[in-house]
Order: C-alpha cells, then sequence, then structure tokens
C-alpha cells in the first residue's frame, strides 16, 4: 500500500496478504532508499525497475553473495563519474531484506 509506516494525517488499513512458500523461494522487501539513490552515467536514480531486475538476476546466489553484489552494484552505481564529473552521496537509507525458504 502506498502508504507511510508512520503517523499520517490520513491513515487507512494496510492490505492483508498470504503468500504460499515453498522450499527455494526467496522474497524481498526494501525501503525506497536503492532504487531512489542517484548516480550513473547521467547522474539519475537507480530506479525500482532496475532493482527488480537486479533481484531477479541474482535471486540464485547464496545470500551472502547478493549481500555484496547489491553492495558493489549501488556502490558503483552512485561514485561512477556523470556526465559533468560528479559523483553522488548516498541519499536516503538503504534496506532490502532477503529471505530465502
Amino acid at each position: 500500500d502506498r502508504m507511510p509506516v508512520a503517523y499520517y494525517e490520513q491513515m487507512s488499513d494496510f492490505t492483508s496478504h498470504k503468500i504460499t512458500l515453498e522450499q527455494g523461494d526467496c522474497f524481498y522487501m526494501f525501503s525506497d532508499g536503492y532504487a531512489d539513490q542517484f548516480g550513473g552515467p547521467r547522474g539519475k536514480k537507480f530506479k525500482y525497475k532496475a532493482l527488480k531486475e537486479l533481484l531477479v538476476k541474482i535471486k540464485e546466489k547464496s545470500m551472502a553473495e547478493q549481500k555484496e553484489l547489491l553492495e558493489k552494484i549501488i556502490q558503483d552505481w552512485a561514485t561512477e563519474t556523470d556526465i559533468n564529473g560528479r559523483h553522488y552521496d548516498q541519499v536516503d537509507d538503504i534496506l532490502i531484506v532477503g529471505i530465502k525458504i
């Protein structure tokens, strides 16, 4: 649901979902920090589509390897020199929780 987890002027109930998981399934929960990080050759946000594609690409690796890859990729993204010669500081907290059954 698109609603903050903290108190807000208009509070609504969150939708409850039940998902059947099987051995080998992997799921992720994440904040907006990774997707909202500026960087790359054009100084743009990483974006949710790229994050989801990345998670699908690395899902078969061990959780330790996934952690290392996620850290390296966002670090490289933020420190890549853009067309104006800039590097970008982290703009928000980054939280990704991955759980493999």
